[in-house]
């Protein structure tokens, strides 16, 4: 008999001045309309994501704000198949206002 995969849902809920960042993909679209593929910018030293999960002690962002952060701060954490960063508040550079 083989048994039903259950799913499990996770949560992530950072410490003291850590936040939770989800990593919005790095493909971007030019003002020509051409699409430039994640491998055209791996070498950008900042990425972007979404604010997912705040801290305690973590000031000046709540979740669903969009950041920018260096690409190589923080710990990559992998939740129920979605990849997440781990960051320090102070290793935010900014908020991203659309």
């Amino acid at each position: 008999m083989i048994e039903e995969s259950r799913s499990i849902d996770v949560t992530l809920e950072p410490l003291d001045e850590f936040v939770v960042v989800q990593p919005v993909s790095d493909e971007t679209e030019t003002r020509a309309g051409l699409i430039l593929p994640a491998s055209a910018t791996e070498t950008a030293p900042c990425r972007t994501g979404i604010v997912t999960a705040v801290g305690s002690d973590a000031t000046g962002v709540e979740a669903g704000d969009k950041v920018l952060y260096p690409r190589d701060a923080g710990y990559d954490v992998r939740l129920g198949g979605i990849e997440v960063k781990v960051l320090k508040r102070e290793d935010l550079i900014a908020r991203i206002h659309d």
